[in-house]
């Protein structure tokens, strides 16, 4: 069993920065790709960024590459979320989530388990 939870979330203006930690329980943190996620009211859940176990490979989705960098350190087992010139449309829950899978992964069915999630609100 790994227990996620994160943290970082809040408020900003648009334009703004947060970074989001996600720490993860257990001592095999270094055996599971990780990912975050996010949802929006009334949207389904969507893949926001992954990284592989070793964090030499990553995926973003479009609408945050470019303004968002996942990272990883296996020593603290810990996973970060940095996201940069954040828009209104950035406001949801932002879920970590862990994978035991190879490999950079991007979908829901691919991931084993979930944090609580934090909320993420950018203002106008």
């Amino acid at each position: 069993q790994v227990q996620l939870v994160e943290s970082g979330g809040g408020l900003v203006q648009s334009g703004g920065s947060l970074r989001l930690s996600c720490e993860a329980s257990g001592r095999t943190f270094s055996s599971y790709a990780m990912g975050w996620f996010r949802q929006a009211p009334g949207k389904e859940r969507a893949i926001v960024a992954s990284i592989s176990r070793s964090g030499a490979a990553t995926y973003y989705a479009d609408s945050v590459k470019g303004r968002s960098t996942i990272s990883r350190d296996n020593a603290k087992n810990t996973v970060y979320l940095q996201m940069n010139s954040l828009k209104p449309e950035d406001t949801a829950v932002y879920y970590c989530a862990g994978s035991s899978t190879i490999g950079v992964r991007t979908t829901r069915r691919d991931y084993d388990y979930w944090g609580q999630g934090t909320q993420v609100t950018v203002s106008s």
